[in-house]
């Protein structure tokens, strides 16, 4: 695997008149070498939610960045040990008096296995929207993998609970690294990640108590997924994200009756749903549209999960929302976005807004999902400055 990797970067070496880019070819090398990283140790430690049982720094962070893998201890939504893999990146120097501001960052979909995880690989930050000018004005980055990702474990997709505590743990793992990680944290998502960050602020208080939760970003969230689904499943995307969704919940919810994939898809379906699951969505796309194309435009579903017990309740009891906010939100959206539709952010934030919590929105013209994010920067890192400043002065 080592051998591979770097015969890649001396062809891309060649390519590029022998210049030698430092953070591909030590990229390379840690790719080639982080296999054992993520083994999970046997018996597996104690230790309390975000106490870390692992770390390394990356030597491919780029220039001015102190960064490291973590493995970390975390629960699931049933308050069990599990073990889960992240990243933390921080300025290098000394922090502030009082420490830097944890981002704690929610992915967007990747997959749901191993080695969909961003922590894998050559560039674990090339997926962070907004990362360079986070770093640039001095907070601590936080990430998790979530469960199942990274680390083998049950996979956790869409399933807020989990993917919430993961999130919160990053923090605190964060803290524990002594790299001037405070108590503050602001919460920054994007699709599943915009998921994931809001499940974690709504387990805050409760969960992690000790944590100064000052603000929540998110850009197009996955919140009402029985809609999502619904408005979804009959395309390509709509049908690789329910085979990730179908999968994580006939795993996780095994000991509901009636959870199971025959009671919602077509038969031939059942079959392909976990070969789905296994597949990422960047790197193995065109296997995934392979096996998924045959089952667009109502061929996958026989019932509508979102009407449908006991997938109603779950997916309702995954949904987001429903409770204040006590902290400012702030909601990206792109006006073209066909996969998380404006529609359903829209009512997303009327809902939050209903319920008293101070929201800042935006809908971005002519922008899709999937760079929703990285052109909210623009108005979301003042929004920060304001609300969540990376040093403890306001």
């Amino acid at each position: 695997m080592i051998a591979a990797a770097l015969t890649a970067v001396l062809a891309l070496g060649m390519l590029t008149a022998c210049e030698w880019p430092r953070r591909l070819f030590d990229g390379a090398v840690e790719a080639g070498l982080e296999g054992s990283f993520y083994s999970v140790p046997t018996p597996m430690p104690s230790g309390a939610p975000g106490d870390i049982v692992r770390s390394e720094p990356i030597t491919s962070a780029p220039d001015g960045v102190d960064a490291y893998r973590v493995v970390y201890h975390s629960t699931d939504l049933n308050g069990q040990d599990i073990l889960v893999s992240g990243v933390v990146a921080v300025p290098q120097g000394p922090a502030p008096d009082g420490g830097r501001t944890v981002i704690a960052w929610g992915h967007p979909t990747t997959g749901s296995m191993g080695r969909c995880a961003p922590s894998v690989g050559i560039d674990p930050f090339d997926l962070i929207e907004g990362f360079a000018d986070l770093i640039a004005r001095g907070y601590a980055v936080a990430y998790t993998d979530y469960s199942g990702m990274g680390l083998p474990g049950e996979n956790a997709y869409l399933v807020g609970s989990t993917e919430g505590r993961n999130v919160l743990d990053s923090v605190r793992a964060a803290q524990q690294l002594g790299v001037g990680a405070s108590e503050r944290v602001a919460f920054w998502g994007h699709s599943q990640g915009g998921h994931a960050v809001l499940f974690a602020a709504q387990l805050a208080d409760e969960y992690a108590p000790e944590l100064q939760v000052e603000a929540i970003a998110v850009a197009a969230p996955a919140v009402d997924l029985g809609e999502l689904l619904d408005a979804d499943i009959d395309d390509i995307s709509g049908v690789s994200i329910a085979a990730y969704a179908f999968d994580a919940y006939t795993s996780v919810y095994a000991d509901t009756p009636g959870v199971t994939l025959e009671s919602i898809l077509v038969p031939d379906a059942v079959d392909v749903v976990p070969q789905m699951a296994k597949l990422c969505l960047l790197g193995q796309n065109s296997q995934l549209h392979a096996l998924g194309e045959p089952y667009i435009e109502g061929e996958f579903l026989i019932a509508d999960p979102a009407t449908t017990q006991p997938w109603a309740d779950l997916l309702q009891a995954n949904t987001p929302g429903g409770v204040k906010l006590g902290v400012p939100l702030f909601v990206a959206q792109g006006a073209t976005d066909t996969l998380v539709r404006p529609e359903l952010t829209a009512r997303f934030v009327a809902g939050q807004q209903a319920l008293g919590t101070a929201v800042d929105s935006i809908v971005i013209p002519g922008t899709g999902h999937g760079l929703v994010a990285l052109r909210a920067m623009p108005e979301l890192l003042p929004w920060l400055d304001a609300h969540a400043p990376a040093g403890a002065a306001r």
